[in-house]
């Protein structure tokens, strides 16, 4: 296992993070801890939950391991999320001061610490004022209720406003964004990577297998079925089976995952996670597993060592679509100057 810093701050986390949408849920409490317990054999400090996964069932579910594994507890980060609906009640949700008070206090008990190292708003509210966000934040990290904080699904221009308000009034600076972000969605790419690096805000991708696409589990041309999410739910929401199969830019990028997996006698998910673990402000790709053996082939990318011409082949192969402005060639050429300058 390799370590980074979290974003600017100056805690360290492995570089695979355990997601852990599926406790409570698609993993029951004792598959649960078997997760999270050959997770941290491995090298792993880093995990990620959220109240509104199984409605609360995960904090609760992680919060029982830690008190039952000191040793291993006091060297984990724990990160969670705030922004989503909890209640029926119109302030049971969003980022508004009275809901974030009331959902960090629910997390706190859930998990039973006394404090969390990241919180992290789980996507943006329209509705919010940003500096009553922000301000929520900075007395929390002022009373150690929470040690650092982050966003989630937020676009480029909102990070960017987030962090020059919280500059501009002496609060604390956020130091995570968690994404979505794969071989098959790259579309961050444009504004989000840009604008984190500018910010020195680390990356925290979620759903880097693209919802099991890139582990090769489908088939084209196949409907899926059995016990995989989309067998489950073919139409399951971004992942949906149909769209991405009828597109060819899909089995392009997993033919091109298949060959670099062989090249390494070594499975594609691995390769797929080692090629994001590799992009520019990525600080601990969120692993999401059903399973022990799914988590530790997972784990296994953290050793795979691309060169450069596969990481470029990868990179070639899921190139996201774009027009030629502003995000094409013209666009590009227009934002950058060689440094020598003039018309020569």
């Amino acid at each position: 296992m390799q370590y980074r810093t979290l974003g600017r701050s100056g805690a360290v986390v492995s570089t695979q993070a355990l997601g852990t949408m599926t406790f409570g849920a698609e993993a029951d409490e004792a598959t649960s801890g078997d997760i999270m317990t050959a997770y941290v054999e491995n090298g792993g400090t880093f995990f990620d939950t959220a109240d509104v996964y199984s409605a609360g069932v995960s904090e609760e579910i992680i919060g029982r391991w830690l008190a039952a594994h000191p040793t291993e507890a006091a060297q984990v980060v724990v990160a969670t999320k705030g922004r989503f609906p909890m209640g029926d009640g119109p302030n049971d949700v969003g980022l508004s001061r009275r809901h974030l008070r009331t959902a960090l206090d629910a997390s706190l008990r859930r998990l039973g610490v006394e404090h969390i190292d990241l919180y992290q708003m789980h996507a943006w509210d329209a509705l919010t004022p940003v500096d009553e966000t922000l301000g929520f934040l900075d007395e929390a990290v002022r009373a150690g209720k929470i040690s650092y904080y982050g966003f989630s699904n937020y676009l480029g221009w909102q990070l960017t406003k987030a962090v020059h308000v919280a500059a501009a009034h002496g609060w604390s600076a956020p130091v995570t964004l968690q994404p979505q972000y794969n071989l098959l969605v790259r579309d961050i790419e444009h504004e989000v990577v840009p604008a984190s690096l500018d910010a020195g805000i680390g990356l925290l991708p979620w759903s880097p297998l693209a919802g099991g696409w890139l582990s090769g589990k489908y088939e084209r041309d196949v409907p899926p079925t059995g016990s995989t999410r989309l067998g489950e739910n073919p139409t399951r929401g971004m992942e949906a089976w149909e769209a991405r199969n009828a597109d060819e830019r899909t089995w392009r990028v997993i033919d091109a995952v298949r060959e670099v997996a062989g090249a390494h006698d070594c499975s594609m998910s691995q390769v797929a996670l080692a090629w994001l673990a590799a992009q520019p402000a990525v600080t601990s790709v969120i692993l999401g597993a059903r399973t022990v053996e799914q988590l530790v082939d997972n784990m296994g990318a953290a050793d795979l060592e691309l060169t450069r011409d596969e990481l470029d082949r990868l990179t070639e192969a899921s190139a996201p679509r774009v027009d030629d402005y502003p995000y094409g060639k013209a666009g590009v050429q227009q934002r950058h100057r060689p440094i020598t300058g003039g018309r020569g």
